[in-house]
């Protein structure tokens, strides 16, 4: 039933992973505007930052002195937008709807060595070839996609396509250079593109009576690139290039082609497919994901129903010994029940405890609502940033959740200090991402990187952190305070009792690294996938999926931190606060050693400031991802506790 059950879900998962943001209205262009027509005749082309898989740094589009305009308005990022480095700028590559283009010059650029400032923008665009710096272009909402065919046959359409591309002195290229007999240490600039648009026609279409054939809207924007060093876009011509050591009389023109193409069998709810289902690094083998799925479900039930019958004949015999038998008797039993008396003494640094606690039930939340967002489409790519829009607006409006969690454990571990436990909750766990956060942003600003945000942007997160997270966390606090705090169901005794020494299998430090095992295991699949979409730019679309993750990660969070829990209680030792919390959160250990060996391995990452940005974002991700794992086991674990010693009889 289980199997059935995970097997129907994915199979949903996969009809609705590339489900369209419900709600945003499509654009109708046309040749000619008629007074009942709402269309367009223009279409537009915007230009965003340019990116490297070998380079951590995103650089705008007017780092590289590429042709551009000045007397436009730019389009409004959203804070997601602007924290991902994304600058969406108006470009002169401008044309209307089913016009053709055979050639047009844009402008020409000329590189002398007499002039400085000519000099620093050749060696960036040398650096950006050198690098393999992708152009992401947007029509229409849609990126302008690079499409080829692999040595399978299979069509591949990259959402970015390259500035140039340098042969090495060796006589090596990168994979995207399509020059032929290129010579050893030259650049080529890919100066000249090819447009083709193409567009489900309104003929026949209710949204299209005003004009039929004579327009449509855009459902595919592809280009190619070619290196052409001529202003009339003359396919013998020779390409445009230069040696590393060539510092004068370089002249580029930059030229483009347009062409129209009717396509009616796509609709445009459906246009973002052949750039999803294209992607060979995003296919996700479906049989493959079931197995594993199906031995962790499996493998926590196993821990549950050992759990459970376990625990019944404890608490039986238990409760058998009590009826029947006298205190003496009792006492000469061992196990869990002896540190009934001791299991719900106050840890140390109980402070510090409930501040991580409160916390990471603030993520716990935020994360889940940021899934169902995305689960539902409103996420979906052609929302550029509004994935981390919500996940920080959605943290920032959970400051009540934490604060009143935090105040509920500090005040049930005796703490009376409401006010230090206000700003401990506020100010710890926000200010060691934010200041590494900042490091980050200082290292980006001095590389003129477009990553780094404004100091107004970054006024606006000081504002929600302070004027908005914080009052909230204030909130949660008072109402924590002000309840009553909460009973045990056993007393605990003044004087502690001893802990008898571990053995091996269950020592502190054996338990902890082992309890983060199980969890990263349901888990690590999924994460070469996010990695990619964050290291190598490209789109996740698998929210359905990732929500199931979600869920499994939950419960084998929670089942393992309990059975090591249970171990820990019958072996006497009752100090499990802290414990139960490092057992789940030691999973960030094994993320960010799998981050390492991402690096290593998938990435071609060599420049030192790559690297350090590269790991600089790894321990945020870290430090985030061991709040709400060990969130999880510390809740899952508290909740076990109580729910044993309330069922026992105890004098």
């Amino acid at each position: 039933m289980t199997i059935n059950l995970v097997f129907f879900i994915l199979l949903h998962v996969s009809t609705i992973s590339a489900f369209y943001l419900p709600g945003l209205a499509p654009n109708v262009f046309c040749r000619t505007p008629t007074p009942d027509s709402k269309c367009k005749t223009q279409v537009e082309v915007f230009v965003n930052r340019l990116d490297s898989v070998e380079s951590i740094l995103p650089y705008e589009y007017s780092y590289f002195d590429f042709c551009s305009v000045v007397n436009e308005s730019s389009p409004v990022e959203n804070l997601g937008q602007v924290l991902f480095g994304e600058r969406i700028r108006p470009s002169p590559y401008k044309f209307n709807f089913l016009e053709t283009i055979d050639c047009k010059l844009v402008c020409k650029k000329t590189f002398t060595s007499t002039d400085a400032k000519q000099q620093k923008f050749l060696k960036r665009l040398m650096k950006g070839m050198i690098f393999n710096y992708q152009q992401h272009w947007i029509i229409d909402n849609m990126p302008v996609t690079l499409c080829y065919r692999n040595s399978e046959g299979t069509e591949f359409c990259s959402r970015g396509f390259p500035i140039g591309c340098y042969v090495t002195k060796r006589g090596q290229s990168k994979e995207s250079c399509n020059i032929r007999d290129g010579k050893n240490d030259t650049f080529y600039v890919f100066n000249h593109l090819d447009f083709e648009i193409s567009y489900h026609s309104g003929e026949g279409e209710t949204w299209g009576t005003a004009f039929g054939e004579n327009g449509g809207r855009i459902i595919a924007a592809k280009v190619q690139v070619s290196s052409l060093d001529s202003q009339t876009c003359e396919r013998n011509a020779a390409s445009i290039r230069f040696q590393s050591t060539t510092t004068n009389g370089i002249e580029i023109p930059f030229t483009y082609s347009v062409n129209f193409k009717r396509n009616d069998e796509i609709r445009w709810s459906s246009r973002w497919d052949y750039i999803l289902n294209s992607l060979p690094e995003t296919r996700i083998h479906w049989f493959s994901i079931l197995n594993s799925l199906v031995i962790v479900l499996l493998l926590t039930g196993m821990i549950a129903m050992i759990l459970v019958r376990t625990l019944h004949k404890d608490i039986t015999r238990y409760n058998r010994i009590m009826d029947r038998v006298s205190e003496e008797e009792s006492l000469e039993e061992f196990g869990w029940k002896l540190v009934h008396g001791d299991v719900f003494r106050p840890p140390k640094r109980g402070m510090l405890l409930a501040v991580l606690v409160g916390n990471g039930v603030q993520l716990v939340i935020m994360s889940l609502i940021t899934l169902l967002f995305a689960c539902f489409g409103f996420l979906s790519p052609s929302s550029r940033g509004a994935l981390m829009t919500c996940a920080i607006v959605c943290y920032v409006l959970l400051g009540t959740p934490a604060g009143y969690t935090s105040a509920r454990f500090y005040r049930m571990f005796g703490g009376k200090n409401w006010k230090k436990n206000v700003w401990m909750t506020a100010i710890v766990c926000p200010g060691a991402i934010f200041s590494i956060f900042l490091i980050l942003n200082i290292v980006l600003w001095a590389n003129g990187s477009s990553a780094a945000i404004p100091f107004t942007t970054f006024l606006a997160l000081l504002a929600l952190w302070f004027c908005v997270s914080t009052p909230l966390v204030f909130l949660g606090v008072y109402c924590g305070f002000k309840n009553k705090p909460t009973e045990h169901p056993v007393r605990t005794n003044q004087i502690p009792r001893q802990v008898p020494d571990p053995t091996t299998y269950i020592g502190v430090f054996p338990s902890i690294i082992l309890g983060g095992m199980l969890p990263f295991g349901c888990i690590f699949m999924q994460l070469f996938f996010i990695l990619n979409s964050i290291w190598a730019h490209q789109y996740y679309y698998f929210f359905g999926f990732l929500f199931v993750v979600y869920i499994i990660l939950i419960l084998t969070c929670s089942e393992t931190t309990i059975l090591l829990c249970y171990f820990h209680l019958c072996a006497e030792d009752y100090h499990w606060w802290w414990r139960s919390f490092l057992t789940s959160g030691s999973t960030a250990v094994y993320f960010f050693l799998y981050s390492i060996y991402y690096f290593v391995s998938k990435l071609k990452i060599s420049e030192g400031t790559s690297t350090f940005l590269y790991f600089g974002y790894t321990l945020m991700i870290t430090f985030i991802l061991f709040l709400f794992t060990g969130t999880i086991g510390f809740l899952a674990c508290f909740w076990f506790v109580r729910k044993i010693y309330s069922i026992i009889k105890v004098d």
